[in-house]
């Protein structure tokens, strides 16, 4: 499958832009300052080769998720979103955790592991899994870490109320870009609907 290519490509970039200040620290050092467009431009590149391929990619389909790991796949993204949000506010639970923000990429992968089971899903999604605990595994070996001061619980508490806000955002714009993140039928499937005046 050729497309299956350009996912992998995405994702050769897509690493190497993140972990070549880890891999090639030299080389990261003697771009400088002006590294900072060359790295953001082979993420953006490899954002768009991963997308272009999945999106263009002949399914190669492995095996029929049953539905009922769809409830799974829904917990585990509010998780992945909520660790999103955490890392960015450097929330309580944040630092507690070294790698918030690629943990949430391991949960964000999984959750799509468990209802795609598509050859292209595989690739993708494990694929940036892979990434994402390579990465961690860098990070770890670099740099000793301290453990930070806890942050007030209030910043927990709201960003637990962005992250249910910007969750449903994403239920609904998942829904109108490809794939309903719920199954045809369930009752918060049709409510959700219902306040965007879908049928």
């Amino acid at each position: 499958e050729a497309n299956m290519i350009f996912i992998v490509a995405g994702l050769l970039i897509w690493g190497l832009a993140h972990t070549l200040k880890r891999i090639a620290p030299e080389l990261r050092n003697a771009m400088g300052d002006r590294g900072r467009g060359v790295i953001a431009a082979l993420n953006l590149l490899g954002l768009g080769l991963m997308v272009f391929g999945y999106r263009t990619a002949e399914s190669i389909y492995l095996w029929t998720p049953p539905q009922i790991l769809m409830i799974f796949n829904n917990l585990l993204m509010f998780v992945a979103v909520y660790l999103f949000a955490a890392a960015g506010a450097k929330t309580r639970l944040a630092r507690s955790m070294r790698h918030p923000m690629l943990n949430g990429m391991i949960v964000w992968g999984i959750a799509h592991l468990l209802v795609n089971g598509n050859g292209e899903d595989l690739v993708l999604f494990g694929g940036l899994i892979f990434w994402a605990f390579l990465e961690r595994a860098l990070i770890n070996r670099a740099d000793p870490w301290e453990v930070p001061d806890r942050a007030p619980i209030t910043r927990e508490l709201r960003v637990a109320i962005v992250a249910v806000a910007v969750y449903v955002g994403i239920i609904f714009f998942h829904g109108w870009i490809g794939p309903d993140p719920f199954w045809d039928g369930w009752q918060v499937d049709q409510a959700l609907k219902s306040l965007l005046g879908r049928s």
